[in-house]
């Protein structure tokens, strides 16, 4: 028995037999050509291709897996279709006179360093992925290569492969694939995400050697804690065939949770609400039992616009979720631009450290125009439902003033002309420490404060969590974080302004009964999330809580520590 660890991916647990997904030999020389024409005329055969073969896929994972998770193939559709794309390849082939293979290798991977260098966001990072995928595709028609069909595996199996594409996990038959492992990815990744969809158990990120896994290999995948365990014991596979029933039976228990309130066993009720970036997200937040949308990420739908978003279009998406809300509140943020998310069409000048540049509300400040059109858009929307905003990395209180009179300068030249407003709400995200530490000053102007964990976490750390040399001081449980974010709370409450927080750090399993007993008031978590987050806070008294999260910031000294003090609690309570 050998044991492997890695990222826990997409819960579950899986018992089957190793088969190595493995990619076919795409390599290539490059070649000068004399006939350009011809090679053009090779590149949009193999993009026509591979074109209908996506839209095969897509119109397969559509009736299979519904709109979501189709919509992947869409956006690869849309790659082979963008003009920009298309035309970095024929110019390649055209100036350097070489073979279409090589041209769009070496535009693919053009784009793949830009999106990898945005290392603090998964939605980008997400896009070198699809890149990828679809080069893959083109390049086995140019070179007259079958690509394996996962369809084809006809017994139950763990898929082992060394990177997933969208396009193989879609075709996988859950009935057969019960469980992946991969080296590459994460949590956030599209093929992830399918899995999830498709409740296949999913370990990525996979800390070994692959080639120590063969076909045939007894394996357990456990999505839950991202072991993986090879040619196990038979009292190994005994303990996790318990397991596999114990999965079963908690399951089964957290759907009847869906449309219940979520209420601490002494009667405190926290909101659980879900972070969203898309209208395809927010079906996933429904069918989830979401008390509300704790952040929508406005910001993608400008990075999935070749141009600024017009008015009107940002205020028909505002107004659809508001209403399919009905009535529970939803906070959407401003654009959250510059830092790792650049916008090639407003042309940005190059910073040495972007994550402490231009960005945010800073840029939305300096370019009052797009800050007011975003502006107007909610406004309107705000007519049709419970309706907030809040300002992203705010730094000093001048800045959520200067924010707020252009809000109030719009929303008044919009009553003027006559159209409905609603009632909103100002807030912002704390996220920059010194937000944090004025936290009492900012509980004075806005109407709720939410602490955005991802970048606070890094920024009190001053380390780059996407940097693998430093990313071990990114660290959630350490105290220091964890005295910061009582101080913003115990600020909130004592000026009666709601606390709420958008971070990955609200739904995690291990946080959820220190931040109960801080006292916060909204946790805004992926949809996947919310289920097991209100099983858990059902099962803990916020008063032990309360113990619990004064010993974390008072007597551990380390994160290890703080964990040794939830779990001694989660096992008195």
């Amino acid at each position: 028995m050998t044991m492997f660890k890695g990222i826990a991916a997409s819960d579950g647990i899986a018992i089957a037999s190793a088969f190595r997904l493995t990619d076919p030999n795409l390599s290539f020389d490059k070649k000068t050509v004399d006939d350009s024409d011809h090679e053009m005329s090779r590149l949009h055969r193999a993009i026509d291709i591979s074109k209908q073969e996506l839209r095969t896929i897509q119109q397969r994972t559509l009736k299979d897996l519904g709109i979501h998770e189709s919509e992947v193939f869409k956006a690869h559709i849309a790659i082979l279709s963008d003009p920009e794309f298309l035309k970095r390849i024929e110019n390649t082939i055209l100036s350097q006179r070489v073979n279409a293979e090589y041209a769009l290798k070496t535009v693919s991977d053009g784009y793949v360093k830009i999106f990898n260098s945005m290392t603090d966001n998964d939605y980008i990072k997400q896009r070198s992925t699809d890149i990828n995928d679809v080069t893959k595709r083109v390049l086995s028609h140019l070179l007259g290569v079958k690509l394996t069909d996962p369809a084809l595996i006809d017994h139950q199996v763990v898929v082992i492969a060394h990177d997933l594409t969208p396009s193989d996990t879609a075709q996988f038959v859950p009935n057969y694939v019960k469980g992946i492992v991969s080296d590459m990815g994460g949590r956030t990744s599209h093929s992830a995400i399918m899995s999830r969809s498709m409740e296949i158990p999913a370990v990525v990120g996979f800390q070994g050697d692959l080639a120590d896994i063969h076909n045939g290999d007894e394996v357990i995948v456990d999505g839950l804690t991202g072991n993986v365990i090879v040619r196990p014991t038979p009292e190994e596979k005994h303990r996790y065939q318990a397991k596999i029933r114990d999965f079963q039976a908690r399951t089964s228990q957290l759907a009847a949770f869906k449309d219940e309130a979520t209420t601490s066993s002494d009667g405190k009720h926290p909101i659980l609400a879900a972070n969203i970036g898309t209208l395809d997200d927010l079906q996933a937040a429904i069918e989830n039992g979401a008390e509300g949308i704790g952040l929508f990420r406005t910001e993608f739908i400008y990075m999935d616009s070749e141009s600024l978003p017009t008015e009107e279009s940002q205020f028909n998406i505002y107004k659809t979720v508001v209403q399919k809300m009905a009535g529970k509140p939803v906070i959407f943020r401003t654009a959250d631009i510059g830092g790792d998310k650049d916008l090639p069409y407003l042309h940005t000048p190059h910073e040495a450290n972007p994550f402490l540049g231009y960005r945010a509300i800073r840029m939305s400040l300096d370019q009052p125009d797009i800050f007011r059109t975003q502006l107007r858009a909610l406004l309107r929307a705000s007519a049709y439902g419970n309706l907030s905003i809040m300002f992203p990395m705010i730094a000093t209180t001048i800045e959520f003033q200067h924010a707020k009179r252009i809000f109030e300068d719009e929303r008044q030249k919009l009553l003027e002309k006559g159209v409905a407003v609603g009632d909103i709400k100002l807030g912002i995200m704390v996220e920059v420490p010194a937000a944090a530490i004025l936290a009492d000053q900012f509980t004075n102007l806005v109407d709720f404060i939410s602490i955005g964990t991802n970048d606070l976490i890094q920024y009190v750390m001053a380390a780059d969590r996407g940097n693998r040399r430093v990313s071990y001081l990114y660290q959630p449980y350490n105290p220091a974080i964890l005295r910061l974010i009582k101080h913003v709370i115990d600020a909130c409450h004592e000026n009666q302004t709601p606390a709420y927080m958008c971070g990955e750090m609200a739904g995690d399993q291990k946080a959820i009964p220190i931040l109960v007993g801080m006292g916060l008031n909204e946790f805004s978590m992926s949809a996947t999330s919310i289920l097991k987050s209100r099983a858990l806070i059902k099962e803990l008294d916020s008063r032990e809580m309360v113990t619990l999260a004064n010993k974390t910031v008072s007597m551990a000294s380390t994160s290890q520590e703080v964990l040794k003090y939830v779990h001694q609690a989660l096992d008195e309570s």
